[in-house]
């Protein structure tokens, strides 16, 4: 089991910045692909950004390439995702995700462990 609780997000201005931050516990956090998806009000939950065991490999939603990036630290157990540039169509909660595998993979149901979310709302 991996535990995951998410924090950082919060309510912005659109250009202005955010860094969530999704602190794992439970199994060996260091072995696990992450995942950072979003889900707006009537939408599908959508990836926004993973990244593999090791942190050298990495993808990204076209929406946000450029502006965010995702990072972990194996040390502390947690992922990062660092948002720039925050627009209003950003707008909505956050989830982190865990998979059961050390590769990175764009499928919702590809990965088994999830947090709670953060709300992030941008306004214009």
């Amino acid at each position: 089991q991996v535990q995951l609780v998410e924090s950082g997000g919060g309510l912005v201005q659109a250009g202005d910045s955010l860094r969530l931050s999704c602190a794992a516990s439970g199994r060996t956090f260091s072995s696990n692909a992450m995942g950072w998806f979003r889900q707006a009000p009537g939408k599908e939950r959508d990836i926004v950004a993973a990244i593999d065991w090791s942190g050298t490999g990495t993808l990204y939603a076209d929406s946000v390439k450029g502006r965010f990036t995702i990072s972990r630290d194996n040390a502390k157990n947690t992922v990062y995702l660092q948002m720039n540039s925050l627009k209003p169509e950003d707008t909505a909660i956050y989830y982190c995700a865990a998979r059961g595998s050390a590769s990175i993979s764009r499928a919702r149901d590809a990965y088994d462990y999830w947090g709670q979310g953060t709300q992030v709302t941008v306004s214009s």
